[in-house]
């Protein structure tokens, strides 16, 4: 499987871990960057890593930051991205089952080093359940990506 791998500054040193093990269970990596711990937006990581996605030159990603949160809210804006928050194994393969996600996010502050190889390994070992119940919750997410942003009223 190609999977993408992006990283801003606070998760450039977890990002080489990442890689290491898709390279060790056989998969490619494709390094979207960054390349050092110099500041860096995640957005703009974000969408760069995503886009492997969208082109179909990766299967699926995988996003580091700090806490993962920035880059869930960024790749959750982008249709036809569903990016789940993957600190341990358990999340990492529900996440595809039952929600067809096609990025996860870790947070190189919050999860556990030990956890890395389990938690690659569950996200991309993990196949979508594919039944009446899971596909007709994932069309409703996918209708999410059409909606049109309403202006705030009268603040």
């Amino acid at each position: 499987m190609k999977v993408a791998v992006g990283a801003d500054h606070a998760g450039f040193h977890l990002k080489q871990s990442v890689i290491d093990v898709l390279v060790e269970l056989g998969h490619t990596a494709l390094d979207c960057g960054t390349y050092s711990d110099k500041p860096i937006d995640f957005p703009d990581i974000t969408e760069s890593t995503c886009a492997r996605v969208l082109d179909n030159s990766a299967d699926r990603a995988i996003l580091v930051c700090g806490t993962g949160a920035g880059a869930i809210m960024a790749a959750n804006k982008i249709p036809g991205i569903r990016c789940a928050l993957a600190n341990e194994p358990y999340s990492a393969h529900q996440a595809v089952e039952h929600d067809d996600a096609n990025v996860i996010a870790l947070g190189a502050w919050l999860v556990p080093p030990a956890f890395i190889e389990t938690i690659v390994s569950e996200f991309l070992s993990a196949t979508f359940d594919d039944d009446e119940d899971t596909r007709r919750r994932v069309e409703k997410l996918n209708a999410l990506d059409l909606l049109e942003a309403k202006p705030a009223s009268g603040r």
